[in-house]
């Protein structure tokens, strides 16, 4: 059986992503930082479908937890699937903050960048001894694109485009290996992002509607599919690529 490790799996995309990803006889390992409950949740989902998942604590934030996080990672492969491999890794644990240019200090500024892009860069180098000949995806923003550039989001923006830069360079590093890199950039969808944000203000729904082409804001499940499909053999010659998706936000 397949194996792919898929970050910040206890809500929202991730969760999304692990769910689709089981339900095609993948075997997941599925991280969580503060919401352990959601990561429970998460197995009992894939288990319900016939699938098999450990839920695993891990800060991205944080890389001097890497090498202990990769042990962990060793342990539940052979304990669980009788491996020494996995397959391919999702890259998802984020959060997300408005805040306009002016108003964005050094320690929010420093925050995203350890989270957002040094997180996925150093924790991807050090499960990448790990992996056999699979996938990674890089889950970006459609923030960082042109099609999606709103006030209030330079410095989250600015980590998901460097995102974006590293999906390539890794893709033209990892193919002699046979592995394959590419990013999502999701546009708005239905998660637990900005401490909750669609539930404290549901009036910013509306207008992100009105600006989406299919007339609806994502949901995870919109997400995760395409990020199954991604590490599926289905898409065993993309690489390099970044896709959007985000139902025609606008379009």
């Amino acid at each position: 059986m397949k194996v792919a490790i898929v970050t910040g799996a206890s809500s929202g995309i991730g969760q999304g992503a692990a769910v689709a990803i089981a339900k095609r006889g993948v075997g997941v390992i599925l991280t969580y930082g503060a919401n352990r409950q959601g990561a429970l949740d998460t197995v009992a989902a894939i288990e319900k479908e016939g699938g098999t998942a450990v839920a695993l604590p891990l800060d991205v934030g944080e890389t001097a937890g890497f090498p202990a996080f990769r042990a962990s990672v060793v342990d539940a492969l052979s304990g669980t699937w009788q491996r020494d491999t996995f397959d391919h890794l999702v890259n998802n644990a984020g959060f997300g903050q408005m805040s306009m240019f002016e108003d964005t200090t050094e320690e929010l500024f420093d925050k995203f960048m350890r989270v957002l892009l040094k997180g996925p860069y150093f924790l991807t180098q050090t499960l990448l001894p790990l992996m056999a000949d699979g996938a990674v995806v890089n889950v970006t923003s459609n923030s960082a694109l042109s099609t999606g550039v709103e006030a209030g989001y330079s410095a989250y923006a600015t980590m998901k485009g460097g995102l974006t830069v590293l999906t390539r360079y890794m893709a033209k590093e990892f193919s002699r290996r046979g592995i394959r890199v590419n990013a999502v950039a999701p546009g708005s969808t239905r998660t637990r992002i900005s401490d909750d944000a669609f539930e404290r203000f549901p009036e910013v729904i509306e207008p992100i509607e009105a600006k989406t082409a299919f007339g609806r804001v994502g949901e995870p499940e919109d997400i995760g599919m395409m990020i199954a499909t991604l590490v599926s053999e289905e898409s065993r010659w993309i690489t390099a690529q970044s896709i959007e998706v985000s139902g025609g936000y606008g379009l």
